[in-house]
């Protein structure tokens, strides 16, 4: 019998084990389902091994030197002699991170019994799928399947313009460096490689550095940005990159549908080639799923591991469905932003009549301690009942503080729930308390108009 003719018969078989792949496995062999999950690549698909996380360890590396040059250490009356840096050992520590984590994700997947297969899939039909590894070709037929592909950026036709997966691997950093893109991948790309001293420019399609954001919050990041010797444009007739100055654009992204094979069971897709999908992540075939990046909606990590749960707990029989109110944005940037919900202009054009809280950082106790008190908390709220419809923070911490906001909107929250709790104090997140209050007209450390 040729290799490619045996067939093993499977319960779930997942396609994929980036987060929505890897957190559907784990969330059904929690159920009581027996998994398999075939991967051609490394553990933990591209956030973890190519995109998210090895940006946010660069960042993280590139803040603390950062920090060490600052004039404010001086004022605090610390003084770092020499401070630099050594970008190979950086990437070194880089892929520390990401095979400890990897190896983390690959521990999870052993401890739930769920069996790991390399190699690439597709669909021969309905029911089964061929997988080609290092080991020839084999024939699956499953129960139920998820699709947890993903999403690639095209490569650009200039060989001097990079996508940034790409630019996170550059063996030596480059004098200069232009980045095309509106979104928080160009502004973190941006951040990080100035903060190392490359000369970077940043060109944006539209005249909005990132859409969706208060006007205000964006003032205060452009603010950070020039700080750091970075001058955002508008993209009109610019050559993104020439031989002297290497380029990388964030856009260009498709979801990785191509070589499934999706026409041979008549499947539907969306109008950029993703996997249609309803609220509890079913395919047009019912029995095959479809999670993350790959559906062709918003690419962020967070939205694919909440859809595997909620594929894996529906093929297990549960009642459940995808339906956020909100989604979070955070941007790594000099100030910190993050956000949810609606902007005052969003509010209003979707026929909300509203009222407007903002408190300075510079009025926050916590923040002056951290000498970093350049940012603000904005909180928006229908003014009839006071039910919080957006929150908006620049500052330190504020991708972590968002989350308070997010579950606020998510429960119903008002701006007097917000109010009446107890904050830690000196905290960060009195930032959120006194921006209510001053939406209110009674925030205790901001003089008020009476």
């Amino acid at each position: 019998m040729v290799v490619g003719d045996v067939t093993t018969a499977v319960d779930v078989l997942i396609l994929g084990a980036g987060p929505g792949g890897y957190a559907a496995a784990i969330r059904a062999a929690q159920l009581g389902r027996h998994v398999t999950i075939v991967e051609p690549g490394p553990i933990g698909g591209m956030c973890l091994n190519r995109g998210c996380i090895p940006l946010k360890a660069l960042l993280s590396a590139s803040e603390r030197y950062q920090q060490m040059r600052s004039d404010d250490l001086t004022t605090m009356g610390l003084h770092a002699e020499a401070v630099s840096f050594d970008w190979a050992t950086m990437q070194t520590w880089k892929q520390s991170v990401v095979e400890r984590l990897s190896n983390g994700v690959r521990r999870l997947l052993a401890g739930n019994h769920v069996e790991v297969v390399t190699g690439i899939g597709w669909f021969i039909n309905a029911q089964e799928v061929r997988v080609e590894g290092e080991y020839g070709t084999h024939r699956f037929k499953f129960e139920d399947c998820i699709v947890a592909t993903g999403a690639e950026t095209v490569p650009h036709n200039d060989k001097n313009v990079s996508t940034p997966e790409q630019i996170l691997q550059l063996p030596q950093l480059p004098q200069r460096l232009g980045i095309v893109g509106n979104d928080y991948i160009a502004l973190e790309l941006a951040t990080l490689f100035a903060r190392l001293g490359v000369n970077v420019k940043l060109y944006s399609p539209t005249e909005h550095i990132i859409a969706g954001v208060e006007p205000a919050a964006l003032r205060l990041v452009q603010a950070g940005l020039r700080k750091l010797g970075i001058e955002p444009m508008t993209l009109k007739h610019t050559t993104l990159a020439s031989d002297d100055m290497p380029g990388v654009t964030t856009k260009k992204v498709v979801p990785n549908t191509n070589g499934l094979h999706l026409g041979g069971i008549s499947m539907k897709l969306t109008e950029n080639c993703g996997i249609a999908v309803n609220t509890m992540q079913q395919s047009s075939v019912p029995h095959i799923y479809a999670v993350g990046d790959c559906t062709g909606g918003q690419a962020l990590a967070s939205i694919a591991i909440k859809q595997g749960k909620v594929a894996a707990e529906v093929l297990a029989g549960q009642r459940v469905q995808f339906a956020p109110l909100v989604t979070p944005l955070v941007v790594h940037t000099t100030p910190e932003l993050a956000a949810v919900g609606l902007t005052v202009e969003e509010a209003t054009q979707a026929g909300y009549s509203v009222t407007i809280g903002r408190f300075p950082l510079a009025a926050n106790g916590r923040a002056s301690t951290l000498g970093a008190d350049n940012g603000v908390a904005m909180v928006v709220a229908e003014k009839d009942n006071g039910a919080i419809v957006g929150v908006t923070l620049v500052g330190p911490h504020a991708g972590t503080l968002i989350g308070q906001a997010t579950l606020g909107i998510e429960m119903g929250a008002t701006l007097t729930d917000f109010t009446e709790i107890l904050y830690a104090h000196p905290g960060l997140g009195e930032t959120i308390l006194e921006s209510s209050e001053d939406a209110l007209g009674k925030a205790i450390h901001l003089l008020t108009k009476h």
